[in-house]
């Protein structure tokens, strides 16, 4: 019987892995690699609480980026003071999020 020997790649991946759905690779920031495949696409339609979800992170969103020089200033002083966010953009976006009116199931 022949030896496999695994690319580099393939010598981390855990988990099942089927034949139809191609896998995809990623890089995050801080060096983070990743891979993942899409075994089951989604079929059905998004719901009303799923759709509100949406929209609020999508709100969130546009309102990081409004942002002005001094706002992104004032956040950046805040963000020093803390430790659960590894990203200044990561701090603002969840304090913009959580100045939203709740929506669809209390998110």
């Amino acid at each position: 019987m022949a030896k496999f020997k695994p690319i580099e790649v393939l010598k981390t991946l855990r988990g099942k892995v089927c034949s139809h759905s191609d896998m995809y690779f990623a890089n995050k920031k801080y060096g983070t690699r990743y891979t993942g495949k899409i075994c089951h696409p989604r079929t059905k339609p998004f719901s009303a609480e799923e759709l509100a979800r949406q929209t609020k992170f999508a709100a969130a969103t546009a309102a990081v980026k409004a942002l002005t020089a001094e706002q992104k200033a004032a956040y950046s002083e805040s963000f020093a003071n803390q430790r659960k966010y590894k990203t200044l953009y990561g701090y603002m976006f969840a304090q913009e999020y959580a100045k939203l009116a709740p929506q669809g199931g209390g998110n």
